[in-house]
């Protein structure tokens, strides 16, 4: 739960001092105090960004920018923007502290998601003294509950994980203590217009800024975005609505709900959060290969042989097969999670570490990325297998899943980037449920050493004289460098050695959860891990073709047992490439 120091220190007077500090040294622009704390500033110098947060104080909570308006004016009700230039100076309506707000309402809030992540990441923020200091949270779902039916609920998931402080009882009274429930349906505006009474009883007439997380199914995501915009907008502050995946199951369907909510909302208001993006290692991708000079060089077609971004579960649908059905493995995990960390690793150095930026870099990724083939991807499906006395049901065992599906639960392909730095070099993804294991890595192959002076002592294994480096990035995150070394002694004989950083053991803080970053970052209007609507386009523009000729020409999976390292086409694909399922080898310890 531990979130970063710099991020969430415990006072503002540290923030403000180490604010000083950068600007007296000329690494930080000189930009009004209460706008700079909980924003991102750049360095000037070398344009990289220095977070600078206080324990959230008045101005914890951001300003919002000159671009971003409160809500989208609409027709019928809609709330109209303020002017841009007057934006940045709404006054307060005289509060008793003159400080703002952050209301959070948790749309689904009786949900599976809701309850299991975004209420414990949530406190977990409250916890760590990163929430602002005026904050309210709201459930809102069809299902009649009281406020205290809520913080019942609410409170059988929180923890206090692996930090326990003796406070932590205490800090979980007052975080229920600001949460409250509206019951409502999600495409009435009346409903809504009780909650936004409610809201404003507790915003007390201060500037409000106002979250909606919309942990719902796709299909209503419009008529919330509708209904909030209407009748429970921010009037004197910024109005943010976080969207949750899928978006969408084809390029048309997704373009259908990004023009649907582009209707009440501004793209700057729009977060669509996957939460694969708020991974710390994930993350940490980019301090990896820009601010180590061993790496940058080094990544290109010239040094690197492939890339693998691996995703593997060891348990099946589990009474989610309805669900999945829809989706499906490519849809579900490769179309999104795989492919944002594709583009994260192959992107351009950006010109800066501002969203914009970083975003237009990855577009640009996925837009020089070659069309998928059919002949270039491997499908498969789970069947059941009996192992140690116990049987495992198959996919289509689950009564949830229609009988006959060919909905793929395993999915492997060559992706290729057609640009100057990767023109040949081949992406293999995997995706798969039932597997012999759970975790998700990205690796990375070198290309053999010209001219090995040390050959022979790999045999007939030349792949063992090759690097590879491996992000792990769940679980038991570590990096691990494989080098080639002597075994000491008198003879000559080489083996492979790791150089690793197993984050456990380095670092004694607990890594937070992906959903306490992406809400965090929603807060202080920071969109650098949040997808941009032609980004989405361009991800769904890559891979409907091929859904559209897998659904067809009706192609049927191989079967793998449940419990198994998936099908054996896959390995067949990699072959193809001349490359080597990294994860396939023996048992690997960091």
């Amino acid at each position: 739960m531990a979130l970063s120091a710099a991020r969430c220190p415990s006072s503002s007077a540290t923030a403000a001092a180490a604010a000083d500090s950068l600007r007296s040294s000329g690494r930080l622009r000189p930009v009004p105090r209460r706008v700079l704390v909980g924003r991102v500033a750049s360095a000037s110098a070398n344009r990289w960004k220095l977070r600078v947060t206080c324990k959230q104080d008045a101005s914890s909570v951001p300003v919002p920018t000159a671009k971003e308006t409160p809500s989208k004016a609409v027709e019928n009700g809609g709330v109209s923007a303020l002017p841009s230039q007057e934006y940045g100076h709404v006054v307060s309506p005289d509060p008793s502290d003159g400080e703002p707000t952050v209301s959070i309402t948790v749309v689904g809030a009786s949900g599976d998601l809701a309850k299991k992540k975004i209420f414990p990441a949530l406190f977990a923020l409250y916890y760590e003294d990163c929430l602002p200091k005026h904050f309210t949270i709201f459930g809102y779902a069809r299902s009649k509950m009281t406020d205290a039916e809520l913080r019942t609920m609410v409170s059988r998931t929180l923890t206090c994980r692996i930090d326990k402080r003796e406070n932590c009882n205490e800090k979980m009274e007052q975080f229920l203590k600001r949460c409250f429930y509206h019951s409502g349906q999600y495409d009435l505006e009346e409903n809504f217009a009780e909650l936004d009474k409610k809201l404003k009883e507790h915003e007390a007439g201060r500037v409000s800024n106002r979250l909606f997380y919309l942990s719902i199914p796709p299909n209503i995501f419009i008529d919330v975005a509708k209904s909030a915009s209407r009748s429970a907008s921010s009037k004197n502050g910024w109005t943010r609505v976080i969207v949750e995946k899928p978006f969408g199951r084809d390029s048309e369907s997704s373009a259908a709900l990004t023009s649907g909510l582009k209707q009440y909302l501004d793209e700057d208001q729009i977060f669509r959060i996957d939460h694969y993006l708020g991974k710390e290692l994930v993350e940490n991708l980019s301090v990896l290969r820009f601010s180590n000079l061993i790496f940058e060089p080094l990544w290109s077609r010239q040094y690197i042989r492939n890339v693998q971004l691996i995703f593997s579960e060891d348990f099946g649908t589990e009474g989610r097969g309805g669900y999945f059905d829809h989706y499906g493995i490519i849809r579900d995990i490769m179309q999104n999670h795989l492919l944002q960390i594709l583009a994260l690793f192959a992107m351009e150095t950006p010109v800066s570490l501002d969203a914009e930026d970083i975003r237009n870099e990855k577009v640009k990724v996925l837009r020089s990325m070659r069309p998928l083939q059919l002949e270039d991807v491997v499908i498969g499906q789970y069947k059941s297998h009996t192992k140690g006395g116990v049987t495992h049901p198959g996919y289509t065992d689950d009564k949830t899943v229609p009988k006959g599906s060919l909905t793929p639960t395993f999915a492997a392909a060559a992706l290729f980037i057609d640009n100057p730095r990767w023109d040949g070099v081949p992406f293999l993804m995997k995706a798969g449920k039932a597997l012999h294991t759970k975790g998700a890595e990205i690796r990375v192959q070198f290309r053999h050493v010209p001219g090995n002076l040390y050959k022979r002592s790999f045999g007939s294994d030349i792949d063992r004289a090759t690097n590879e480096l491996v992000i792990r990035v769940q679980p038991d995150e570590a990096i691990y460098l494989k080098i080639n070394n002597k075994v000491p002694g008198l003879e000559m004989r080489l083996d492979r050695s790791n150089l690793n950083l197993l984050y456990s053991s380095r670092y004694s803080k607990e890594i937070p959860d992906a959903y306490e970053r992406l809400l965090l970052d929603a807060i202080e209007g920071e969109r650098r891990l949040f997808i941009r609507s032609d980004e989405l386009n361009a991800a769904w523009e890559l891979f409907t073709p091929l859904l559209k000729e897998l659904e067809e020409k009706k192609i049927a999976p191989e079967l793998y047992p449940y419990g198994s390292r998936g099908p054996v086409g896959a390995h067949y694909l990699a072959a193809k490439y001349n490359v080597r399922w990294g994860d396939l080898g023996a048992s690997e310890s960091v």
